[in-house]
């Protein structure tokens, strides 16, 4: 087994493999981490770093490709061209994790949020599980090292793009809307049939909860067949199954009917009550009696760069939303905003279309400060629509500009909207960058 690439999900994939007696080959091209490094190196596993060995990598058998790494890159198209089968992550840890059982959560937004308060569901109700994945260990580590019972997944359409017999028992799709289009050339019924992939080899036994106030999910829905139940989750309208929202009670349809005020739930928004009832439905399949779902959806807290209030200093609120890496995300949070907001925006552009959030941007928000290395294309969507447009080229400099511009009763919300890998190492580190400079006011 060949595996490209050293972050969590490779060196994971790599502890699994050889624990069940693979012969193994990690290879990444650019610079392994110290932490990873050194639990290769601990561990024997064979593996090169700061290239690509291709006549050694092309003796594979297989190949498990990290989730970051492009189709486009020339050793995956050489891989390619030998027929070489190549696979991820999800793939080879659903072929080792036994008589366990997967809920699987995948989606443009709100997937991360979704599969924490599984998981806390999970919890409160006793059950013998890890959270994994896009969020928290890797699947493969969390199977070699600490089996559990069941496992939470977040899974990105990337680790979802490479899957042969990949099946979790239910499958969570949030919605799907423009994201990651560079990675599907510009084509969103490609990255909408990555998507479906997490349906595709469910049978009768297995579950599907799905938003069907989505539009762009129930576009595509009669182009996937799948054979697991629907479970479906609505605001507009009452059902016989799944959940839905009617005069500001939540009701969960599975078993005995679970009843809730959207007052008593943790999370706050329109998009989380979407989020809550996904994974109030998941509790409920999994057998979490109603009194726990009511109790573990009411003491949720909300994750780090996720719509993490930071801090009010001389009364502007800030707020770290730093996960919302596209505009849908940043169209939700500014949604829930009910005060003038100054919002931090920009980064790397994924395909991203800002005209999304224009009309939201004209009615909630007073001023943007660009935080990129290039904003012309934020500039250009957006610079009509508020009086006050800015650019800064770090994380304290946007903060500075930020409050100089906020008034009392204010909102600082970062929301950027892209990826982060042009100023910084990744989302975590935008957002810690940007608690940091509030701080220091």
């Amino acid at each position: 087994m060949v595996i490209l690439g050293g972050g969590e999900s490779g060196v994971g994939t790599a502890m699994l493999c050889q624990q069940q007696g693979y012969e193994v080959f990690l290879s990444d091209a650019g610079v392994i981490r110290p932490h990873y490094y050194n639990e290769l190196t601990e561990l024997g596993i064979d593996f090169e770093s700061g290239g690509h060995d291709l006549d050694r990598i092309l003796q594979a058998d297989e190949v498990m490709k990290s989730p970051g790494i492009p189709e486009k890159t020339p050793v995956i198209k050489s891989i390619r061209q030998k027929g070489i089968p190549i696979i991820s992550e999800m793939e080879l840890a659903y072929r080792h994790k036994g008589e366990s059982r997967i809920i699987g959560i995948t989606g443009s937004n709100g997937k991360t949020t979704t599969t924490a308060l599984i998981h806390h569901i999970c919890i409160k109700g006793g059950m013998d599980c890890a959270l994994v994945g896009n969020i928290g260990t890797s699947i493969a580590r969390q199977i070699a090292i600490d089996p559990k019972r069941l496992y939470v997944a977040e899974i990105s359409s990337f680790q979802l793009d490479d899957i042969i017999s990949f099946r979790p028992d239910i499958a969570v799709l949030t919605n799907i809307t423009e994201d990651h289009l560079d990675r599907y050339e510009y084509d969103l019924s490609k990255y909408a049939a990555a998507k479906f992939n997490i349906v595709k080899n469910q049978n009768d036994l297995d579950f599907f909860i799905y938003n069907e106030d989505d539009p762009v999910t129930m576009e595509y829905f009669s182009q996937y067949p799948f054979h697991s139940k629907p479970m479906p989750i609505s605001m507009r309208r009452e059902l016989p199954k799944g959940a839905f929202i009617k005069d500001k009670q939540m009701h969960v349809k599975h078993g005995e009917t679970l009843s809730m005020s959207i007052f008593d739930f943790a999370l706050k928004g329109k998009h989380n009550q979407y989020n809550t009832m996904a994974a109030a439905v998941a509790g409920s399949l999994v057998g979490i009696r109603k009194e726990k779902i009511r109790e573990a959806v009411a003491s949720f807290e909300s994750l780090e760069h996720r719509m993490e209030k930071v801090a009010t200093v001389r009364g502007i609120e800030f707020i770290n939303d730093s996960k919302a890496t596209n505009v849908n995300s940043t169209w939700f949070a500014l949604e829930s905003m009910e005060k003038p907001v100054t919002l931090i925006l920009g980064g790397i552009d994924k395909g991203n279309d800002y005209g999304l959030i224009r009309d939201m941007v004209q009615e909630k928000v007073k001023a943007i400060i660009c935080m990129g290395a290039e904003n012309k294309k934020i500039h250009d969507a957006l610079g009509q629509v508020v009086p006050i447009m800015m650019d800064a080229h770090s994380a304290e400099e946007a903060v500075q500009k930020a409050y100089g511009v906020s008034a009392k009763g204010d909102v600082v919300l970062l929301s950027p909207a892209c990826a982060s890998f042009d100023l910084f190492k990744n989302y975590e580190d935008r957002g810690n960058q940007f608690k940091k400079a509030v701080r220091e006011l």
